[in-house]
C-alpha cells in the first residue's frame, strides 16, 4: 500500500504549520532584513560566559550532569528559582511548585495535556500569539478570542465569556504581549485573579518578556494575585539568556504540577541536566540582570528607531508603542492586505508577519508584526524605508 494513504490524527486537520516558521524559508537570500522573527539578538547571546560556566560545571560534576535526571527538573535550579520569581515577579512558592520545562512552550503543551479534552474552550486575547494558539488547537479545544484595548484584553467582555461558555482555561501574555507588545494594567491583572477563583477557570500566564523592559513601572505579575492557586505561571530564559539552551519553568498548584510531571515524563523525561544547571549558575552568580540591562539599553535604541520611521511609513494607519519586549504591531489603511504584500516586500529585501496569523479567526488582513531585536539600527533604518516603498505604492 502506498504510504500516501496514512491515516493521520484528526487533531491535525486544520493545523498547517507555524506561519513564523513558514516565512523563514523566504529569507535564506543574502542580505535579507527579517522583521518576521521574535529572537534575540546575536549580540545578547553570552556565549563567552556560558561556554565558561559549562566547562567548570562539566569538570566539577560532569557524571551528575551527563547522567539521567529527575522529571522534577535540576534540584539547584528549583531552588534558585524561588528567589527569582519572588524578586521579579512578586510571588512565593516552594521549590517542589516550579517545574523545569524545555522552553516555555513546552509549558503550554504540559498544561493543555493535563486540561484539555476535545471540545473544551480556551479563551485567549485577540491577537495573541500563534504558536501556542497551535498548541491548543492540537489538543482538540475550541478557541474563544476576546478582544484587547491598550491596557491588555478587556475584562468586561472576559467575565461575560466566563459567565456563558464556561471555559476550560485562559491563555494570556499580560507583559509587552506578543504580536502587540502591550502590557496589561495592574487593575486588570488583579480582576483577572479574581475571576479564575469566581468562575473556576484555569489562567495560563505567559510572561517571557517582562525582564525586557525600557521605560516605564515594572508591574507584579496576575500569579501575585492568585489566593487559591487558579493561575499557572508560564516564565522562560530564551529571550534573557539563550534561546538555544532551551530553559524553561513553570509554577503552579501542587495537584496541577503533578499531572504535568506524568506528562513530561512520556515527553522528553526530563529537561537537559547541563542546560539547566548553566541557567541555575547565570542566577546564583547574579549574572542575569547586569546582562538583560545590557542588552535592554540597545533594544531600546533599535526599537525607538522603528518607531520613529513607523510614524513616516506610507499606508500605515495605526500601531502600538510597546515600553519593553521585542514587537511593534501595527495596522495599514482600510483595503491594504499585509499577507499579499508581504511577498512584494521580500522581492525587496525585507519581511515581516502577517497580523492574520494572530488571530483566532483570521481577518484583519491589513495588520502586521514587526520585530526590531534581530535588526541593527542600519538594518532598521534601510528595512522601514523599503517597507515605506511599498506600502505608500500600494496605498
Amino acid at each position: 500500500m502506498n504510504a500516501e494513504n496514512i491515516r493521520f490524527a484528526s487533531r491535525f486537520d486544520g493545523i498547517s504549520g507555524s506561519a513564523i516558521r513558514e516565512i523563514f524559508k523566504l529569507l535564506a537570500v543574502p542580505g535579507m532584513i527579517s522583521f518576521a522573527g521574535g529572537n534575540p539578538s546575536v549580540d545578547a547571546l553570552p556565549d563567552a560566559q556560558c561556554a565558561e560556566i559549562a566547562r567548570e560545571l562539566l569538570l566539577d560534576k560532569g557524571k551528575i550532569l551527563l547522567q539521567y535526571g529527575a522529571t522534577e527538573g535540576y534540584a539547584p535550579l528549583r531552588e534558585s528559582l524561588v528567589p527569582y520569581l519572588k524578586d521579579r515577579f512578586s510571588f512565593t512558592c516552594r521549590a517542589d511548585e516550579v517545574l523545569p520545562v524545555t522552553g516555555s512552550t513546552q509549558a503550554m503543551d504540559l498544561l493543555c495535556k493535563a486540561l484539555i479534552d476535545p471540545g473544551d474552550k480556551v479563551v485567549v486575547e485577540n491577537p495573541t500569539f500563534l504558536g501556542n494558539m497551535q498548541a491548543i488547537r492540537l489538543y482538540q479545544a475550541q478557541l474563544l478570542p476576546v478582544d484587547s484595548d491598550e491596557d491588555g484584553i478587556k475584562v468586561d467582555e472576559l467575565e461575560e465569556v466566563f459567565k456563558s461558555e464556561h471555559p476550560k482555561m485562559l491563555y494570556i501574555i499580560p507583559t509587552f504581549q506578543n504580536p502587540t507588545g502591550r502590557t496589561l494594567s495592574l487593575e486588570r491583572r488583579k480582576k483577572i485573579a479574581q475571576l479564575a477563583a469566581q468562575y473556576g477557570v484555569v489562567v495560563a500566564e505567559d510572561d517571557p518578556y517582562r525582564d525586557l523592559r525600557y521605560a516605564g513601572q515594572e508591574l507584579p505579575s496576575i500569579k501575585s494575585f492568585d489566593a487559591e492557586g487558579w493561575v499557572a505561571f508560564m516564565g522562560s530564559f530564551s529571550k534573557v539568556i539563550s534561546p538555544g539552551l532551551r530553559v524553561g519553568f513553570l509554577a503552579a498548584n501542587a495537584a496541577l504540577l503533578r499531572k504535568c510531571v506524568i506528562g513530561k515524563q512520556s515527553s522528553d523525561v526530563h529537561t537537559a541536566n547541563l542546560n539547566q544547571a548553566i541557567v541555575d549558575a547565570y542566577l546564583r552568580r547574579g549574572l542575569l540582570m547586569p546582562h538583560v540591562e545590557r542588552i535592554c539599553q540597545s533594544y531600546a535604541q533599535q526599537m525607538n528607531t522603528m518607531l520613529g520611521l513607523l510614524s513616516k511609513c506610507g499606508g500605515v494607519a495605526r500601531y502600538t508603542r510597546p515600553q519593553g519586549g521585542l514587537f511593534i504591531f501595527a495596522e495599514l489603511q482600510e483595503g491594504m492586505d499585509a499577507a499579499k504584500l508581504l511577498m512584494n516586500c521580500v522581492d525587496k529585501g525585507v519581511a515581516y508577519v502577517p497580523g492574520t496569523h494572530f488571530y483566532a479567526g483570521g481577518g484583519h488582513e491589513n495588520t502586521f508584526r514587526l520585530n526590531f531585536s534581530m535588526s541593527t539600527i542600519e538594518q532598521i533604518e534601510r528595512g522601514m524605508a523599503l517597507l515605506n516603498e511599498v506600502f505608500s505604492a500600494n496605498s
